[in-house]
């Protein structure tokens, strides 16, 4: 047996022997690393997963798009083409105001007759969101929209326009007017018409409003417009008739007062007989907005989101360049050279647009009242 000094110092041994082995002996393998985790599979792209979505709802609906104006068909057929989404296109020919009453009437239902998306006139835009009937949505190339055509929270935005122009039979008029004040020429005498009745059309009651920009009003203020239509009745160079295609050709109303693009394709149909000239004059460049906007009770409501994403597409854009109407990112698409110049050759000088000025809803009302109400005791002429 040994004793507890003996023991201590046999046990010291082991433990300096234990060291000098452990000491002397290989390191151990490290365990290996694990390898990095592979990166993760990118999520799909917005539109990926729109697109995703919007084929699980299989449907969209369409109020009041006519297929004959401004290249419509070719969008819609397009686009159901191109996601294999059936369009059911309700009423072509309806109103802005029909397109809202449609959302009101089918609020509360999902069926075939409650329209996804709409395309109105700019004064429903507001009017229309106060009313809880659309719900936001920004498409892709929001930043290119002119913050004075959309709704800053994305309820409603603008998808084309046109600017208010001279349309001029130069079979009739040799010399034809550049701006608002060329107009009352003496030369001009029975021959400047608007395309309606200022009291009732919006398209006559934006002429004035336009007239009032080139002649020292301004977008709050159309009463200068008022006064320019006076004095050119005056001097006998406005003429009390509705300005239409048949009147203009046959040199009724030989200067035309409306939008540029139904001139332009109105001259596109005449084939030169007679030729038409189509001016966006120089001062009071005035913008007449169409909006588009996703009902707040959408069936569809991806379908609806996957539709605004190609609508506002430069393919679907410059369908509707192609047939005149300005898309409303034009400053941005002639910026990238997107534009065919075969389109751009057909209109007027795109630095006119650069100028173009587009009213608020708020503005358009107050015009819309103030020329309705002042047109027979300021101009006092009645147009038929």
């Amino acid at each position: 047996m040994f004793s507890n000094r003996k023991y201590l110092v046999v046990l010291m041994l082991v433990i300096a022997l234990a060291v000098i082995v452990a000491a002397c002996a290989p390191a151990p393998t490290p365990a290996p690393t694990a390898a990095p985790p592979t990166a993760a599979p990118k999520p799909a792209s917005g539109l990926d997963a729109l697109t995703a979505a919007c084929k699980t709802e299989n449907g969209l609906t369409t109020i009041a798009l006519d297929p004959s104006w401004l290249n419509d068909r070719a969008v819609l057929d397009n686009f159901m083409k191109k996601y294999g989404i059936k369009i059911n296109e309700l009423d072509p020919l309806a109103g802005s105001g029909d397109e809202i009453n449609a959302i009101k009437a089918n609020k509360d239902n999902k069926g075939p007759q409650a329209p996804d998306v709409i395309e109105v006139g700019y004064s429903f835009g507001d009017s229309s969101k106060a009313e809880g009937l659309l719900q936001p949505y920004k498409v892709s190339n929001w930043d290119s929209i002119p913050n004075d055509a959309k709704d800053p929270e994305g309820y409603w935005y603008g998808l084309y326009y046109g600017a208010m122009a001279f349309q001029v039979n130069t079979a009739v008029v040799k010399n034809v007017p550049q701006d608002w004040s060329d107009l009352l020429k003496p030369e001009y005498k029975g021959q400047v018409a608007l395309s309606g009745d200022p009291r009732s059309s919006n398209q006559a009651i934006q002429a004035v409003e336009a007239a009032a920009l080139g002649n020292g009003g301004t977008l709050g203020d159309a009463t200068a417009g008022l006064n320019f239509f006076k004095k050119l009745s005056d001097a006998g160079n406005f003429v009390p008739v509705i300005a239409k295609e048949g009147t203009v050709a046959k040199g009724e109303t030989p200067i035309a007062l409306g939008w540029d693009y139904l001139g332009l394709a109105y001259n596109d149909d005449l084939k030169g007989n007679p030729p038409l000239t189509i001016v966006v004059p120089k001062t009071g460049v005035f913008g007449g907005v169409y909006i588009d906007a996703i009902s707040a009770y959408a069936p569809h409501p991806n379908c609806a989101k996957l539709f605004m994403e190609y609508r506002f597409s430069d393919e679907a854009l410059l369908l509707k360049a192609a047939a005149y109407g300005h898309p409303i990112n034009f400053p941005d698409m002639l910026k990238r050279g997107v534009i065919p110049q075969a389109t751009l050759a057909k209109l007027p000088p795109a630095d006119l647009y650069s100028k173009i000025v587009f009213p608020t809803p708020k503005q358009l009302a107050d015009a819309k009242t103030l020329i309705t109400t002042k047109w027979d005791s300021i101009v006092n002429v009645s147009v038929k």
